[in-house]
């Protein structure tokens, strides 16, 4: 375990945080996009996080032996997944140029999956996260000046 490793943690942690932001910030942008270029609205996406691990572990003398996982190095983003479970609402707009032309459905508009409040608690915890964050990197950094003005 290096000196700036609690930096470079919080560091993979402001970069998924980010993508996190950005990916909630398309999901807000496309809430009422009806035509994709796959066909169908927009299909809201959300950013999926795991564990980074290197082996062998780095076990800290003073965790207890119960906890034999070690010392985390983060946090990587697997992949950005597309809901497709989700199903589009029907918005009833036969003026809408994407209505649905005949059947049961007829003058409804296929809509997004995409619920804006739900975005909006996504966008503060993905703020949140981001914050704690840098509110390490600039304790390290704090911690690293004053062993540094111990030496003077």
């Amino acid at each position: 375990m290096g000196l700036f490793s609690s930096i470079n943690t919080a560091g993979s942690g402001l970069s998924a945080q980010r993508l996190r932001l950005d990916v909630v910030s398309n999901n807000i942008a496309n809430a009422d996009t009806t035509r994709t270029p796959e066909g169908g609205p927009f299909r809201r996406s959300r950013v999926i996080f795991r564990p980074q691990v290197e082996q062998p572990y780095w076990r800290s003398p003073f965790l207890p032996k119960t906890m034999d996982n070690g010392v985390g190095q983060g946090v990587r983003v697997v992949e950005v997944q597309e809901d497709k479970d989700g199903k589009p609402r029907l918005v009833y707009d036969p003026t809408h140029p994407d209505a649905i032309k005949s059947g049961p459905r007829e003058g409804y508009v296929e809509m997004p999956n995409v619920n804006i409040v739900e975005e909006m608690v996504d966008m503060i915890s993905a703020s949140r996260s981001y914050e704690a964050n840098v509110a390490v990197v600039n304790g390290a950094k704090s911690m690293f000046q004053s062993a540094l003005n111990i030496g003077r």
